[in-house]
């Protein structure tokens, strides 16, 4: 006659069983560790470039940042006088987008990591 599998192979170890125990209803917790560091920002820059025009570039920072004339004629006064200006600074993703952009309009336009 063969022998069958009994219940008491699948059922788990008894408490008096010399295994580790836990007292009916205690739940134990496991302190973690929670990363909070923020992303750093990206600067999106534009290089000045020999090609388009003062006002256009002007134009183009008015409608791809929504920003008033006076700011857009300062960035592209920085942009002309110093080679470069950081237009926007925040997320990575909307990052990529406004320098995408920005080139779809022929600006040189790049995005660095900003220092932490």
């Amino acid at each position: 006659m063969t022998k069958r599998n009994s219940f008491p192979d699948i059922l788990p170890p008894r408490a008096d069983a010399g295994g580790p125990t836990t007292a009916p209803g205690v739940i134990k917790t496991v302190a973690e560790e929670t990363k909070t560091d923020l992303a750093p920002p990206w600067h999106v820059i534009v290089r000045n470039d020999p090609i388009n025009l003062m006002t256009y570039v002007t134009m183009v920072f008015q409608k791809v940042f929504g920003y008033s004339r006076q700011k857009a004629e300062a960035h592209m006064m920085e942009v002309h006088k110093r080679g470069l200006s950081i237009v926007w600074t925040g997320g990575r993703e909307p990052a990529e987008h406004y320098v995408r952009v920005l080139q779809q309009y022929h600006l040189l336009a790049n995005m660095e990591q900003a220092e932490p």
